[in-house]
């Protein structure tokens, strides 16, 4: 029987703020497989997480199927926006949810792993953000595309650039993707489309370099709408959880844990020959060139 065994691996996973996105399942599939986890939290909420962690609001998910309970071995505030203190604008710095807090750009983040944790196995991107994702991308502004850009491609590339020295060969790189980067998807605007897309080009071009630089594998998974608490920043999540559901080959929403699995799998030795690859994990609906609900398929003849 082949089993997953991370054991001995170390995992950072950057993007956990609660126990409702995928950035959790994943996290709680490489610990249930043995690995190590290490959670990078944006830098406003990280107070509000451990604290929510602290007091048990998060052990029921927690929970593992065995009765065991999903640790962290640290969390640690990441702002991945920024690469160095040099890049953070005064505003930031004098903010309030950010000037009592130190270390949180990518650089000064993955120094500190490797200066305490040495070798990282296991990099898996969850970030995502877009100002003006609710607008369309004919009225979004340059900043606001850029902004989209920023968090939502180039964090992983600067994740990998700074993490990639620290990491074994055999090593895994992981962020997770959305079908609006294939397919039009009214709604999800605001460069948020454009950023998905770049996301997978990226993720082809640094399989090459990571590959053949470090030895390290870099893959994506597409997951399927799901109501996290990000998605739901979009305002029509709902209305794409039901489009999926009835539509997708296997007539259903997907489970977080289901983009769990696959990542656990992606970043196993059982995918050891898997890199530049996008993985789909939506039931199907990627393949799909017609949707079944349509008008003029349920109309009668």
């Amino acid at each position: 029987m082949l089993n997953i065994d991370l054991r001995g691996k170390k995992a950072f996973i950057a993007g956990i703020g609660d126990d409702k996105g995928f950035g959790w399942a994943i996290a709680k599939a490489l610990h249930q497989a043995g690995a190590t986890i290490l959670v990078g939290t944006w830098t406003p909420m990280v107070s509000i997480f451990t604290t929510a962690l602290a007091s048990g609001k998060f052990d029921l998910s927690r929970r593992h199927s065995d009765g065991t309970m999903l640790e962290f071995a640290a969390i640690y505030p990441l702002d991945a926006t920024f690469d160095t203190m040099d890049d953070v604008p005064s505003e930031v710095r004098e903010n309030k949810r950010y000037k009592d807090v130190v270390g949180y750009t990518v650089s000064e983040v993955s120094e500190r792993l490797a200066r305490e944790h040495g070798t990282i196995d296991i990099l898996v991107h969850s970030l995502a953000n877009g100002p003006e994702v609710q607008k369309p991308l004919l009225e979004t502004s340059r900043k606001g595309y850029l902004a989209a850009i920023s968090a939502s491609s180039y964090s992983f590339v600067s994740l990998l650039a700074h993490c990639a020295p620290h990491m074994p060969r055999g090593g895994a790189a992981l962020n997770l993707t959305y079908i609006a980067s294939e397919h039009v998807i009214p709604g999800y605007g605001g460069g948020m489309s454009s950023a998905k897309a770049a996301l997978e080009s990226d993720t082809r071009t640094l399989a090459f370099e990571a590959g053949t630089r470090y030895g390290v594998r870099v893959n994506s998974i597409s997951a399927g709408p799901y109501g996290s608490r990000a998605a739901k920043a979009i305002g029509f999540i709902d209305k794409m959880i039901d489009y999926s559901a009835k539509n997708a080959p296997l007539q259903r929403q997907i489970e977080a844990e289901e983009v769990g699995n696959a990542a656990a799998f992606l970043a196993s030795g059982l995918a050891s020959a898997i890199t530049g690859e996008v993985l789909h994990v939506d039931c199907g609906l990627h393949a799909m060139g017609v949707s079944l609900d349509s008008p003029s398929f349920t109309k009668a003849s």
